[in-house]
Formats: C-alpha cells, structure tokens, sequence
C-alpha cells in the first residue's frame, strides 16, 4: 500500500512545489512591473507652500527615473490631516503616496482628539524629504541680539514680551512652547493665521518676538525692522550659515525643526517602498534639486524608512509632552 502512494505523494509535493514557484515568480513580476500606471503625491498643504515647491520640483525628475508621471495633488485641511488620511485609506498598491509636514505626523496625534489616523500604525514611511528651518526674530529695537539677552528680558519683564506664530497648534507655535519650557522664561504666544502676517507683527512692533519659517523672514531682513535671534535647528542652516543657532548661544541642546516626509499607505511592498525610497533620495541629492530648494529657502533631507520611523516616534512623544504641559490648543 505504502509503495503505491509514494508516486501520489511525490506528484502532490511536485505539485505544491511547482505553485509555490508560481505565486513567487508572479510575485516577482508585479513587482518588477510596478510602476504600471502614473503615481499620485498628495501634498498635505495648498499650492505655493513649501512643501507644495519641494514637491513640483522633485517631482519631474522623479516620473523620469519611474517612466511613469507624477502627479502632485494637493489636498490641504486640518493641519496636513485630510490629506494623510486620504492616504491612510488607499491602496498600499504604491500609486498612491503624501508629503506630510512634522506636524501632521507628530503634534496631529495630540492635537486632536478623534484623529481618523493613526501615523504609526497606517503609513510605511519611506523617507525624508526637507525642512525649512525655523528662526527666532526680533523687533529691531528690541534691546536683544542674542537669545540669552531674550530670556533675561523674559524674566525681568515678566509678561511684557510676546511672540508671533503662524496659527495655534502650528509648529512655530510649538517650539516657541518648547523655548520657553526649556529656559524656564514666560513670553506670552500671539497666533496669526500664517507665517507672513506673524512677521509683519513683529515688524510693525505688535509682538516683539517671532518664530517663522527662514522663507518668511528672509525678504524681510534688508528692511532693517527686524534682526535674527537665532535658528532653532540643532545645527546652522545651509541657507543662512551667517546664523547662529539658539543651541550654541545659550540654551545647549535645543532643537525644533519643520521637516516634511514621505510615507506610503501601511502594507506597501517592501520592494516597493524601497524603490521609491531609492529614487526619490537619488533626486534629493542631485546638485540641480539643492539649487532650486535653496532659491526656495528650502534644505533636502534624505533618510531611510527605518530612521524616518524613528524620528516619527521620538518627535510624537516630544511634542506630545510640549503640547499637554503648555496647554496649546488649535484655532
């Protein structure tokens, strides 16, 4: 009986092998033939942003090196949080993919309370994209030129300085809490509804301080009304190396940076996340692409999707801790 099921037995193993082959090669292939049709980049933000410039000039290049186009889609709303939810919801078929702000993905989570995404658990990351570096500006006749300067102000005058900021909730908005939570120093937050308006505050002496993209303020510093206090990345930025960083002259350590990344939806090949991650870094690094950011006031930032996870995970519990002890709420 034994002798007359091995030939069964071996046609069945011959068989399951054979499919088991099969599934691989036709897994293979449909990855080998991805991309198959254009790829859709939601912008979390409205056109003539800075993450919607880092986007249209990546983004030529980047169908060149897929062979397919790629089309830039902005869908902004509830602070980068109805485009990253459309995302959460697609297919994790790699057509469909966002440029998200820090915020969307690290401060959303505690801002909201019913947030209908969660960044850890819906996204593949696939890397980072840039940053347009925070700067901390003063009027000009603010008796200041440093940020130690500011925060003996600060406490000497206690409830005498503010600050402009973008919006509630916003980023600039944020750090300016993480500052004063770090120097132990009160400056009381004016939020404008956008970044221009906050600069044109601090400019005209309603607040005496500012936080704002360095884009914002650039165009501002021949006008002679407002000066730096310094840049709030940990290191000097590339498009203003002049500047010094709050880090280095007087409070060690500090650190608040906006970044915007690249993320796919949860469940993404890996093949493909790779990919994607390959090419769009290539683009980043081309000497043309760091040319047209810098005209932009724009810095690209590449990473893998291991430490682009990482940085989303410590920067949650960072600006989670920011927002709970300085009560920041949203507009």
């Amino acid at each position: 009986m034994t002798s007359r099921l091995n030939p069964l037995r071996r046609l069945l193993v011959l068989g399951l092998s054979t499919l088991g082959l099969a599934c691989a090669t036709g897994m293979a292939w449909a990855q080998a033939a991805w991309p198959a049709k254009p790829i859709r980049l939601i912008v979390t933000f409205p056109a003539g942003g800075s993450s919607d410039a880092a986007a249209r000039i990546v983004a030529p290049r980047l169908a060149e090196r897929l062979g397919q186009p790629v089309v830039v889609d902005n869908k902004p709303g509830a602070g980068g949080g109805l485009g990253l939810d459309l995302v959460a919801k697609s297919p994790a078929d790699g057509y469909t993919i966002v440029l998200a702000s820090a915020g969307g993905l690290t401060a959303n989570p505690t801002l909201y309370a019913n947030l209908p995404y969660n960044p850890a658990r819906d996204f593949a990351p696939i890397t980072l994209f840039g940053t347009s570096p925070f700067v901390l500006v003063a009027n000009a006749a603010l008796p200041a030129n440093n940020v130690q300067d500011v925060i003996s102000l600060a406490k000497a005058q206690v409830g005498k300085l503010s600050y402009a900021s973008g919006g509630n909730g916003t980023a600039m908005h944020l750090s300016g809490e993480l500052l004063k939570a770090t120097t132990g120093s009160f400056i009381l937050h004016v939020p404008y509804r956008g970044s221009a308006p906050a600069v044109m505050a601090v400019m005209s002496g309603d607040t005496q301080l500012a936080i704002a993209d360095i884009a914002s303020i650039r165009p501002q510093l021949k006008s002679g009304r407002i000066k730096v206090i310094g840049v709030l990345s940990r290191e000097r930025s590339s498009l203003a190396p002049e500047m010094p960083t709050l880090a280095e002259s007087g409070v060690p350590g500090f650190e608040a940076n906006g970044w915007f990344a690249v993320l796919a939806p949860a469940g993404t090949p890996p093949a493909v996340v790779a990919r994607l991650n390959a090419e769009i870094t290539a683009v980043l690094r081309l000497p043309e692409t760091r040319e047209r950011f810098a005209a932009a006031a724009l810095e690209p930032l590449t990473s893998t999707p291991e430490q682009l996870a990482q940085l989303m995970q410590a920067e949650t519990v960072k600006w989670a801790k920011v927002i709970k002890d300085s009560g920041a709420k949203l507009d």
